[in-house]
């Protein structure tokens, strides 16, 4: 099985030749202006673009779900849904929800293999979704790798 290789540098300039897909967390209620999504949008329009009018039209706008938008000849973009809200509740629960996270990875990872494209991410759902990476990494092992998808991992400096 393929392991995760871990790299320095942007997750929204990924090292590789071909098709590729950049993939991130959003939250289910429409927020779209803190964390990652910051380097996307300096770099596309069209990922954010899309994600308010998906939330707009409510169509199928839920954890779990993913929305994958072609940015550049070989270069997708895939919003996924795994973030409840977007602040710690008061019972110290974060935003994070791993099994949607799951959901979208197992979702992502058939899409990545039609695309015949990589995946390429940050450090998904550790920062402003307050997850553990030592949660998420078996979870991408579990969905990605498991159907034989080349996972890059940055971590920026």
């Amino acid at each position: 099985m393929k392991k995760i290789n871990y790299l320095k540098g942007d997750a929204t300039n990924p090292q590789t030749e071909g098709n590729k897909i950049i993939t991130h967390i959003c939250n289910d209620i429409g927020g779209w202006g803190k964390g990652f999504v910051m380097a996307i949008s300096k770099r596309w329009k069209q990922p954010e673009a899309e994600y308010r009018e998906w939330f707009k039209s409510g169509e199928s706008f839920s954890l779990g779900e993913i929305q994958i938008i072609k940015v550049e000849e070989e270069t997708w973009v895939c919003n996924m849904i795994g973030q409840h809200r977007t602040i710690t509740s008061s019972k110290g629960i974060s935003p994070i929800r791993y099994e949607a996270v799951e959901k979208c990875l197992e979702k992502l990872a058939f899409d990545a293999l039609k695309l015949n494209a990589e995946v390429h991410m940050p450090r998904i759902g550790c920062g402003l979704a307050g997850g553990k990476w030592e949660e998420i990494e078996p979870i991408i092992v579990k969905t990605l790798l498991r159907h034989d998808v080349s996972v890059y991992v940055y971590d920026f400096e």
